[in-house]
């Protein structure tokens, strides 16, 4: 398929939130869940403190571009016994998931141990209630789809594996807290632009052809890695079957501050949020130091899913 303009058009004013931005001492913003909540958007982002270690701000938006900082972060290591351990070390790369008149938060819990993923909840991004440690290290990236599927939620994650290297895998639970029936759905391809690891990027959502998925693909090169951004669509009544990836990159590492930064050529993404007019807003960390957005017609990537798409296995 051929699209005669950018699969996604760049905000001319990227980057969107830096870390002058920040009303406390952060050395980094990026990686952000974004949603949009009573017709505002709200972003969720990941700074480095000057520790090193990282927690969760929030950024209010009317339009989904200027953004303002609240004046104290959103979420860090708890201090709770069920939690404290661990997320010792830092709350990272949070996404938002809208699930029947909630929203669920799926994060990096840091540690001694390794990473694993935690999963909270709130309706009104005022109050957070921490559910459960939800995997056991070393796992990340998971998103949890936006609806339920045969009465059970289902989530996409990434183990951190070179056994089945870095693949995309999708689980079942009824109740948040347990989860199984685990399986392989999409794995890198031999010399490709994601042959490395892949991993889910934002909360998939639904359009007439399937639930896209907007998902980081990571490809070693001489002088390190480059993350780059590609789309998969799954079956609309069963998500585990995908039925189409883009061949191509829909993103990659650019502009100055996505090829330099605290980690070179990244651009990294953890939420997307749909419009009613047929594009979408994908939201980027560039070089884990800044925040970035663009805009895409939805249709342009179901197409380039549908179209000589890559195997997904």
């Amino acid at each position: 398929m051929k699209i005669d303009r950018p699969i996604i058009t760049r905000y001319k004013k990227n980057p969107i939130l830096t870390s002058k931005d920040v009303p406390y001492p952060v050395a980094t913003v990026h990686n952000a869940g974004i949603v949009k909540h009573d017709d505002r958007y709200i972003m969720l982002f990941r700074s480095h403190l000057v520790n090193g270690r990282s927690i969760i701000g929030r950024a209010d938006s009317e339009d989904g571009f200027a953004f303002t900082v609240h004046p104290e972060p959103f979420l860090i290591p708890s201090t709770d016994h069920a939690f404290a351990e661990y997320e010792a070390f830092g709350v990272e790369d949070l996404r938002i998931s809208p699930v029947e008149n909630e929203y669920l938060l799926t994060y990096s819990a840091y540690s001694r141990h390794g990473v694993r993923i935690a999963l909270a909840r709130t309706s009104d991004f005022e109050t957070v209630e921490r559910i459960a440690l939800i995997t056991q290290a070393d796992l990340r990236n998971v998103v949890i789809f936006p609806e339920k599927f045969g009465g059970r939620y289902v989530r996409l994650d990434r183990p951190h594996s070179e056994i089945s290297p870095w693949s995309i895998w999708i689980s079942y639970s009824p109740d948040l807290v347990h989860w199984g029936d685990s399986r392989v759905v999409m794995k890198p391809l031999a010399y490709h632009w994601d042959e490395m690891k892949i991993g889910p990027g934002a909360p998939p959502f639904r359009t007439d052809k399937g639930w896209l998925h907007i998902y980081h693909g990571v490809f070693k090169t001489m002088s390190g890695t480059v993350y780059r951004l590609g789309a998969a669509l799954h079956d609309l009544d069963d998500p585990a079957t995908i039925v189409g990836v883009s061949d191509g990159w829909i993103l990659q590492p650019e502009d100055p501050w996505e090829v330099t930064g605290y980690v070179p050529n990244v651009v990294f993404t953890c939420g997307a949020v749909p419009e009613g007019d047929g594009t979408v807003k994908i939201y980027w960390g560039g070089a884990d130091t800044v925040m970035c957005v663009g805009t895409a017609v939805i249709d342009d990537l179901v197409a380039l899913c549908l179209s000589a798409p890559r195997p997904a296995l």
